[in-house]
């Protein structure tokens, strides 16, 4: 079987890892969770979201050092619990990363060219996809760039909306417990990108020390970014505004008195999610090419290219569906539908991890974290928004019975 070269290091993968997060969660999902949180509550649902996404962070780093390999819990799933598990975790990977892979294209979109938005959608597909068929090492540098710039927009950010803080705007009505658990639920869609360094893992070096480095370090950065920026956004703007906001950090600048600075915020909101739709591509292109390496999808898709090592076909295909995704449907429900069925995922990811036993190597009790990270993704699932939660399982109900009736091909 063709292998793919291993060419990240440390800094690469933490890198890849902050380009994955950095733009869902500070440009797209603080408003619907303010709705549904209040004031107050968002904190505890960004809290609450950043300790399931540790769980999973310590489970995955767990399986990926010992399974280095592309496909993530996908082949975890398969070697710990069985083909089913690992079939499951793998569709509701593929499936719901190309649901946020079409919403971050549509985001870009619309912060660009609102009147072309399903256009410009479209060419950043067909370019990022271009990037990443050049190599992952082409991949890390360019994400690397895009992180240093979002970095500093976020920074302008927050020190132009910093001055303005009032806690007291935080002290609003707050939200019930279901919808901090739904705020929660919709806040862990920013997470998710941490797990791209799992899903690279056959191409990180050593990655018995790498992958168990890079994930919980890139998981420690993002939380407290957006630690930072839901205080802003909220002490400025206040839940009210900031719940009916379509681009909160540009309304923070222009509340500070500084509007004319809206425009970078804008211009740095498109490299963002440019920068999570660049590395999204990528890991739902590896899952590709591990499901299709053992005929749970087409083995033609398990193909890698000669030069430039990267699974083309997988990448290929990806986008193509992504692309039908960005002209056919809508970004409303999109961070919802993609955030059940990636919370399954990270469901079949702790299940599997609590197979591995107790580690005396390390001092955090993975075990217990196991528990509490399987716990919290079946919680925020079912805690979702309804038509959301509908759509996701029976999504994933309907590739379970196409597994499962499905001709034994040997």
């Amino acid at each position: 079987m063709e292998q793919l070269a291993r060419r990240l290091g440390v800094r690469d993968a933490v890198v890849i890892g902050l380009g994955s997060m950095l733009g869902a969660g500070v440009f797209v999902v603080f408003a619907p969770a303010a709705a549904a949180a209040g004031g107050y509550g968002v904190l505890a649902a960004l809290a609450l979201a950043g300790f399931v996404a540790f769980c999973n962070a310590t489970s995955s780093a767990r399986l990926a050092a010992r399974y280095p390999e592309s496909g993530g819990t996908y082949v975890y799933g398969r070697e710990r619990l069985g083909p089913y598990a690992g079939f499951l975790a793998g569709w509701g990977f593929v499936v719901g990363k190309t649901a946020s892979c079409a919403a971050m294209a549509l985001t870009i979109g619309a912060y660009l060219w609102p009147e072309q938005a399903r256009l410009v959608a479209v060419a950043a597909v067909v370019a990022v996809t271009a990037v990443n068929l050049r190599g992952v090492a082409k991949t890390a540098t360019a994400t690397r760039i895009l992180v240093v710039v979002v970095l500093a927009v976020l920074t302008l950010v927050a020190v132009t909306g910093a001055a303005d803080v009032s806690l007291g705007r935080l002290d609003a009505p707050g939200g019930t417990a279901r919808g901090i658990l739904t705020a929660a639920g919709l806040l862990f869609f920013a997470f998710a990108g941490y797990a791209r360094v799992a899903t690279l893992g056959e191409e990180v070096r050593d990655p018995e020390r790498t992958i168990p480095k890079a994930v919980p370090l890139a998981l420690g950065l993002a939380l407290a970014i957006y630690l930072t920026l839901a205080v802003i956004t909220l002490g400025v703007l206040g839940p009210a505004r900031l719940a009916g906001s379509a681009a909160p950090l540009a309304d923070v600048v222009t509340a500070a008195g500084l509007p004319g600075l809206a425009w970078v915020v804008r211009a740095g909101a498109a490299v963002a999610v440019t920068g999570v739709l660049l590395s999204l591509v990528a890991g739902v292109g590896r899952t590709t090419l591990a499901m299709a390496r053992r005929r749970d999808l087409p083995a033609a898709l398990a193909a890698i290219h000669p030069a430039h090592q990267v699974p083309h076909r997988a990448e290929l295909a990806v986008a193509a569906v992504v692309i039908v995704a960005v002209l056919l449907g809508d970004v409303r429900d999109a961070i919802g539908f993609s955030s059940v069925t990636v919370l399954v995922y990270y469901a079949v990811t702790n299940a599997s991890a609590l197979t591995l036993g107790r580690d005396p190597e390390r001092k955090l009790p993975v075990q217990a974290l196991a528990v509490a990270g399987l716990a919290g993704c079946l919680l925020l699932a079912v805690n979702l928004p309804l038509p959301s939660m509908l759509a996701g399982f029976a999504v994933l109900t309907l590739g379970a019975l196409w597994h499962t009736l499905r001709p034994t091909r040997r």
